[in-house]
């Protein structure tokens, strides 16, 4: 059997190998049953226990206030696009949109696709999304139903620090999916979290939407039954058959992150990988960076090299020593390294070792070109 190299893939990512490990054998038999977790009835015992405990330990990493639903659905965070301007965004309001990259557009385009008035609240589409926007730069629309942004930018490399301030009462929506519980969050501070799992939480299949209450009830009782939050938090989530599978690895997730100190402890271990990586980057001359170090994200680290033909080669070497999923993403090109929570430091220092041979080894042919 070959052994595991290092994944720097932006999704479906790395995961725990504790917890490759756990599915492994809840593959086989899950919490001594005698049967596989992917056999089990949703609506049995085992299966009930088991998403009590996710749900549990959700809420225990971020304290999670009672008057918030915590659900596990499907349709990956792009559904998400459509079902927030469904159930949120009346026909006589307007919704504001902070763009930051590809995913943000996408969620814009979902929203007039229903018929929803939308305002671009703050983009940085003009410098190539290489930052996120400063506070003097965003101008709301008056009293929007909500303000969406998304958090971290996997594309683009780019991270929000901290929250924007918003209008009084208004609630903040945001896609989480490649930064969710990778630091502390105030859940408080947000009307909706969602987040599809594939990137920090769990495996691709499975969402999870952290959504207050209130709005919960505010969708038009007139939408298709699945597209309604309330029907979710109605059966915990249990309306249809949900992804078994991985809603148990995301609870054992919940557990692996717990284990190794909570969300404050996963952070310091996410700033140091990378500036690990940011510090060889800012001092090489032959890789640069592609973001604006006071946007940089700590998930995804994007970085160019000399000319294209020396970044192939970067990437194509490196994957024969056992880093893979360099390549960046085909609207962005150059490199990106992943370095999600279970992306281990070990990684991350292979990389940089890599990236100063390359350097080494191909400075001439940079001067040259």
């Amino acid at each position: 059997m070959t052994d595991r190299i290092h994944n720097f893939s932006a999704g479906p990512a790395v995961l725990p190998e504790p917890v490759l490990r756990k599915a492994q054998e809840a593959t086989w038999n899950v919490a001594g049953s005698g049967i596989g977790i992917m056999e089990h009835s949703h609506r049995g015992k085992v299966f009930d226990r088991i998403i009590d405990e996710a749900v549990a330990n959700c809420r225990t990493l971020a304290g999670i206030p009672d008057d918030y639903s915590v659900l596990f659905l499907q349709g990956g965070a792009s559904l998400q696009f459509s079902m927030i301007p469904m159930n949120l965004l009346p026909a006589d309001r307007t919704a504001d949109y902070l763009l930051t990259g590809v995913w943000a557009q996408k969620a814009v385009k979902e929203a007039k696709i229903l018929g929803g008035k939308v305002h671009i609240a703050a983009s940085s589409e003009a410098t190539n999304f290489d930052r996120i926007p400063a506070t003097d730069e965003i101008a709301y629309s008056p009293s929007p139903a909500y303000v969406h942004l998304t958090t971290n930018n996997t594309i683009y490399g780019t991270q929000w620090r901290s929250e924007p301030a918003v209008p009084a009462g208004v609630p903040i929506v945001a896609d989480t999916s490649s930064d969710m519980y990778s630091r502390p969050i105030d859940v408080r501070k947000y009307g909706v979290i969602y987040a599809g799992a594939q990137k920090n939480l769990g495996p691709s299949g499975v969402v999870l939407v952290i959504i207050r209450n209130d709005l919960v009830e505010a969708g038009p009782k007139t939408l298709p039954t699945l597209l309604q939050y309330r029907t979710f938090a109605a059966d915990k989530s249990l309306y249809n058959t949900p992804p078994t599978l991985g809603i148990y690895l995301m609870g054992e997730v919940f557990k692996w992150i717990a284990a190794q100190g909570g969300l404050a402890a996963m952070a310091e271990h996410n700033a140091a990988k990378a500036k690990l990586l940011y510090d060889f980057i800012d001092s090489s001359e032959f890789f640069r960076g592609t973001v604006q170090q006071d946007s940089r994200s700590l998930m995804n680290v994007t970085f160019r090299g000399p000319t294209e033909e020396l970044e192939n080669m970067f990437i194509a070497e490196a994957t024969k020593r056992g880093l893979d999923g360099l390549k960046g993403h085909r609207s962005a090109g150059g490199m990106r390294a992943s370095i999600y929570n279970a992306c281990p430091r070990a990684a991350v220092e292979a990389l940089v070792k890599f990236m100063k041979e390359f350097e080494q080894a191909h400075r001439a042919a940079a001067a040259r070109s």
